[in-house]
């Protein structure tokens, strides 16, 4: 449930059922967000909200309604143009350099830039290998960008940061340790 205030802006309510007393905090957003018990009416919400006014504005870090749209303006913007390039760019160096690999997904975490996950298929012998590209991708330069894919790629083969690693990802990125430092002036988080 989302509720709409004049102060805070969108307060996004999530209901529990193992929550006991209503808690709030601020979600990734900057969005204020409750925790309440599964059966609390939006009335009483808004009441526990109205209450509890001058604690949120002292304590919680809540951002202005405005930063928040720019914020979600921002993320689609972003999105869209991952779902634009993203999968054709992991695609084509897929391809170049032989890997496999069966599920790409877009994520906007706030702390990585990519992942390749691997888990074993139910009753068989091989993995079923994601790759996640964070949307964040689409604000750092080209370069950083397919190091940041060959990285993932390279995981297929080694799933850990061992030498091995780090000598395929040598193999397609002659120039991956300033790739690496300058990555390092970006923040994955929208």
């Amino acid at each position: 449930m989302v509720i709409v205030d004049k102060e805070f802006g969108e307060v996004i309510v999530r209901k529990n059922a193992w929550v006991r007393n209503i808690r709030f905090s601020v979600s990734t957003s900057g969005r204020l967000a409750m925790s309440v018990p599964k059966y609390t009416s939006e009335f009483l919400a808004k009441r526990f909200l109205n209450a509890n006014r001058k604690m949120i504005r002292e304590k919680l870090p809540v951002k202005d309604p405005a930063e928040q749209r720019a914020r979600d303006y921002q993320k689609k913007q972003l999105m869209k143009k991952a779902r634009e390039y993203l999968p054709y760019r992991l695609e084509y160096f897929a391809r170049l350099h032989g890997y496999k690999y069966d599920n790409f997904r877009l994520s906007h975490a706030n702390t990585r830039w990519g992942s390749c996950t691997h888990r074993k298929r139910t009753g068989g012998n091989t993995d079923e290998i994601t790759i996640s590209l964070n949307i964040g991708l689409m604000s750092v330069p080209e370069a950083l960008r397919d190091y940041v894919i060959l990285h993932e790629l390279a995981h297929i083969n080694h799933p850990d940061h061992s030498k091995d690693f780090w000598a395929e990802v040598g193999k397609h990125d002659h120039n991956y340790k300033l790739h690496e430092r300058r990555l390092k002036g970006f923040s994955p988080g929208v």
